[in-house]
């Protein structure tokens, strides 16, 4: 339903009709359960939880999503399609994230929001190989921007609605309007997104049809293992920075805790909210250009200058002041070091990967991902509660920086991430 070619109009330019939708996707769903994220940290306050909570459930979320990632990628190869796991993807975060709202505990949201982190994880590999395949290969980098852009514009949306609407509604109504977004994104996804069926790599093997029955049938593990060696060494330097790339609702946290003794807490949770969309303003503004900017200049230097962006930022938060002069640059440091990573990742991925393997490759991505949000999250939010703030930014500082630092050693020389 709805296929087209790999050699139709929807390759034919870099924003066609799949990018443009699954940009507008990301900005409704992401408007949504951004929403949510703005508000999370002071909702579970009100039911009794302190950062150690909000660090389990960040870290269990996206630990449970990164379950599901390399298998959906896997399957959408096997199947042939990715649009009908993208859909269901969209709804289950779309219907669950609101329903936070009824919860009394927070072994109630962590339930919840895992139920919907395992749909946005299930979507995202598929919806990443999909817009790869969509487009000519040397405008990748402009079609994973622009989709990081609308993300991030749905992120800023989403605050800034939460912080609108904290002057009439509480944190349960907000989070239960967060469902009209959802159900907008999901919608555009059933009517707007089509298929591109797929040619073969020219590298790949040319087969009879009784190998390609075998291959077909070699399995799950088998496909990951066959992975180009390339891309495999650049997961070492991603991955290592993901143990440290914690949730960057731990900033917002952070924030309200040091303007809290001087402002009130429920004043420092309203600029901390505000500080919230500034990131993803940063964030937002920065995606294109960085990812134009790689289609020329190559991913290797810029992407390893996110993880060390990363880095001075978690120093800078481990030191966090009242200060203005020093909270509004951490956040928008924050910002453009989440626009690099999050857009170089995919696009250094979509080079590395051939195609009829593209959806495996954005699912082992997106579960190394996973790990090391699931770890640095829970680690992050333990130290902090356990020990202080300034042990457990150092400790992302670190190993941000350590990962910029194996991403340039292993992909020196002729890798093709330049």
């Amino acid at each position: 339903m709805n296929e087209k070619t790999g050699d139709s109009s929807q390759k034919g330019k870099w924003l066609n009709t799949n990018v443009a939708a699954m940009g507008l996707t990301s900005l409704f769903s992401d408007a949504g359960h951004e929403m949510v994220t703005a508000v999370l940290p002071f909702f579970l306050a009100v039911i009794g939880a302190g950062p150690e909570a909000l660090g389990l459930i960040e870290g269990f979320s996206d630990g449970a999503s990164s379950f599901v990632k390399s298998f959906s990628g896997y399957l959408s190869d096997r199947i042939g399609k990715r649009k009908p796991i993208i859909s269901i993807g969209y709804a289950l975060t779309g219907i669950f994230t609101p329903l936070i709202a009824a919860a009394t505990s927070w072994f109630q949201v962590l339930g919840l929001r895992v139920t919907a982190w395992l749909g946005r994880g299930a979507r995202g590999p598929p919806r990443d190989a999909l817009l790869a395949d969509s487009v000519p290969s040397e405008a990748t980098g402009k079609a994973f921007g622009f989709h990081r852009t609308m993300d991030t514009l749905g992120a800023i949306i989403g605050p800034a609605l939460a912080l609108f609407f904290l002057t009439f509604l509480n944190y349960h109504q907000i989070i239960a309007v967060s469902v009209i977004p959802g159900l907008v994104a999901f919608f555009i996804v059933v009517f707007f997104v089509h298929e591109v069926r797929r040619k073969q790599s020219p590298s790949a093997p040319i087969v009879s049809k009784r190998d390609d029955i075998v291959a077909e049938n070699k399995g799950f593990v088998k496909s990951i293992r066959t992975l180009p060696r390339s891309f495999k060494l650049f997961l070492v330097g991603v991955g290592v920075f993901g143990l440290g790339n914690f949730a960057n609702s731990l900033f917002t946290l952070r924030a309200q805790e040091v303007l809290a003794p001087r402002l009130g807490a429920l004043e420092a949770s309203v600029i901390a909210v505000g500080l919230y969309t500034l990131l993803n303003v940063a964030y937002a503004a920065s995606s294109f250009p960085i990812g134009a900017l790689s289609d020329r200049v190559g991913r290797r230097r810029i992407l390893a200058a996110g993880y060390f962006i990363s880095a001075i930022t978690c120093l800078g938060t481990a030191f966090l002041t009242a200060d203005f002069l020093v909270l509004v640059p951490i956040f928008l440091l924050a910002g453009f070091f989440t626009a690099i990573t999050d857009t170089i990742e995919g696009t250094a991925a979509a080079d590395l990967l051939p195609t009829e393997s593209r959806g495996t490759g954005f699912g082992v991505l997106q579960t190394v991902n996973g790990i090391g949000d699931f770890a640095s999250s829970a680690v992050v939010g333990a130290l902090w509660a356990i020990i202080s703030p300034l042990v457990a930014f150092t400790y992302a500082a670190i190993l941000s920086a350590v990962g910029g630092i194996i991403l340039l050693y292993l992909t020196r020389g002729k890798h093709p991430l330049k």
